[in-house]
């Protein structure tokens, strides 16, 4: 690997130092900023239920009203945990369709600091964190401190890793793993030069582009401890990334041949940590949900080729905001982030970095290949699911590709691309979380809170879990408010049985939720959403206002977030002389 790199001037270097560090800290500090801005997204709430070791003892609405309070107890770990409550979390996890480790992680931290959106989302802002950290030692392993600074300084700001580090799922652990892994790999392979740095760090002593400190009495034994324990954990986080691990097992096939098999081993012994989860955790979890496939089946055609494309651009140029996006526009930022790598992929091998270039290669774009050769094997679209979340450990090695081409061959101009590169994704995250909002849960508490002990029924026409956990974490557990949630073809018969029976006198007021995206047992034609609307509408006017008058709502409001499973039509109706 080239390790001419070009060495500037003290105040030119200072500079980009400086530039490089600040994007790093304001990175970290909107992370700090913004624990607590939004309201936790459907999957979020998910999360909190298994990790509380509660989601045994979760009933999901029926035909007859629920207090809303009692589920509001289901986000609370017990403090005084026995072996029923660890079993439950176990169960829990089996219900769930991931590897155990993020939701143990988040179990044992909601024990420590409880479960608020800035607590909770505080442990994903650290592991985060914790990756940038890991980025700029990759990255100054192989390219040197000032590569080490730019791929730490690309990863803080970029706005789609931005948004999962606020996201308490399983995807901004998944970055740190791929990150640790690569970095143990980059060691075991001698990928370093420490003779050449030790020399270098003699001359200039703390250079922005100096070549990377590799030490020379380095322990094998740690990486190859870190190595394995990052695939397992990668592997116990999320499935997917068993593509990761392959690539792994291809970059050692690449550049140290030799050496191949002590590589295989590693790999091995962290997928065979992953046995006893596999033998008992993942096939129950296929037997609890024996059609999981099926919500990755694929209409085919280019579709896995558009897939790849949206994954990219999200990845690299929209961040979060192509959950509002069209999918077309996450279509053409794709083009243009496979238009940016290529043409940084070609500057380098006319510069004759084609060794630099083969690993961000391996790394960025061969894992990306092999999931989308898998899907169109499979016929599956796991590439493009969930806007490329599902793939967001290929998130370093794109973002490796892009550094080491700004190092290389930027020259002078270093300081202002690079500048302009992270006062873009700044740009986009700051206003992804400027201009988008998710409150719409607490939009609908504060309808709540206008008369907190007067009866007040909640109708709402979707029960998927996402919706009626959120509703209850938001609503103030000393209200009186009972809930209805049915899928939309029920909502209108089960209204008019409870409105008519002897609870619905007293519900003075009543609020309907009108989901745009129910997520279960959604109806699939206009015209079926148009028929169930005006049946609820003649129950309210028969059974709830009972009058001959249409049911006109005091008040209506329209929600939304920043997915379209935040869309609601919020309806009031309060009883006259009540």
């Amino acid at each position: 690997m080239s390790r001419s790199f070009p060495i500037f001037k003290a105040p030119t270097r200072f500079s980009l130092e400086l530039l490089l560090i600040a994007g790093i800290a304001i990175g970290i500090l909107l992370r700090l900023l913004n624990l607590g801005s939004r309201e936790f997204w459907y999957d979020e709430v998910l999360s909190l239920l298994v990790s509380s070791g509660q989601a045994v003892n979760y009933d999901g609405p029926g035909p007859v009203p629920v207090v809303l309070r009692e589920y509001t107890a289901l986000f609370s770990v017990p403090l005084n945990a026995g072996v029923q409550d660890f079993a439950n979390v176990f169960k829990g996890l089996v219900s769930d369709v991931h590897p155990p480790l993020s939701f143990l992680f988040l179990h044992f931290w909601m024990r420590l600091f409880g479960s608020s959106e800035i607590a909770t989302r505080g442990l994903i802002a650290l592991i985060s964190a914790l990756a940038v950290a890991s980025a700029y030692g990759l990255g100054r392993f192989l390219l040197g401190r000032g590569g080490g600074l730019i791929l730490a300084a690309l990863l803080a700001t970029n706005p789609y890793y931005l948004s999962h580090s606020l996201n308490i799922r399983m995807y901004a652990p998944l970055v740190l793993w791929a990150i640790l892994s690569a970095w143990a790999m980059l060691h075991l392979t001698d990928m370093g030069n420490g003779a050449e740095s030790e020399e270098n760090e003699e001359k200039n002593p703390s250079p922005l582009t100096s070549s990377p400190a590799h030490p020379l009495n380095r322990s094998t034994l740690f990486w190859s401890a870190v190595l394995i324990g990052s695939v397992a954990a990668g592997l116990l986080t999320q499935y997917l990334f068993a593509h990761w691990v392959i690539t792994l097992g291809i970059f050692s096939l690449v550049f140290d041949r030799r050496r191949w098999w002590q590589h295989g081993m590693r790999l091995g012994i962290g997928v065979l940590l992953t046995l006893p989860w596999a033998l008992w955790g993942t096939r129950q979890q296929l037997r609890n949900r024996p059609n999981l496939g099926g919500q990755f089946d694929s209409t085919g055609g280019l579709q896995h080729f558009t897939d790849a494309a949206q994954t990219l651009g999200n990845h690299l140029v929209l961040g979060d905001w192509g959950t509002s996006f069209p999918v077309g526009v996450s279509t053409v930022a794709g083009t243009i982030a496979i238009a940016l790598l290529a043409a940084c992929a070609i500057s380098l091998w006319r510069m004759g970095e084609r060794r630099s270039l083969a690993v961000a290669f391996v790394l960025g774009i061969v894992p990306l290949l092999l999931a989308l050769t898998v899907d169109i094997v499979t016929n599956k679209f796991t590439v493009g699911f969930g806007q490329g979340r599902t793939l967001i450990f290929i998130l370093p090695g794109c973002l490796l590709l892009i550094a080491t081409w700004l190092l290389q061959a930027s020259g002078r101009w270093l300081p202002t691309v690079a500048g302009g590169l992270l006062l873009l994704y700044l740009t986009v995250g700051v206003g992804d979380y400027t201009l988008r909002q998710r409150a719409m849960f607490h939009q609908v508490a504060d309808l709540i809170r206008q008369a907190p002990k007067t009866p007040t029924l909640v109708a709402m026409n979707s029960n998927a879990w996402g919706h009626v956990l959120r509703l209850a974490y938001y609503t103030p557990p000393n209200t009186s408010v009972k809930l209805l949630a049915r899928a939309p073809a029920k909502l209108a018969p089960s209204l008019e049985k409870v409105l008519q029976g002897a609870e619905g006198s007293k519900y003075s007021r009543l609020i309907f939720l009108d989901s745009a995206k129910p997520v279960w047992s959604a109806l699939k034609t206009e015209t079926q959403k148009q028929t169930e609307k005006r049946k609820i509408e003649k129950v309210l006017q028969t059974a709830f206002c009972k009058s001959k008058q249409p049911c006109k709502p005091t008040k209506t409001q329209q929600l939304s977030g920043t997915m379209d499973i935040d869309q609601f039509t919020v309806n009031l109706y309060t009883r006259s002389g009540k």
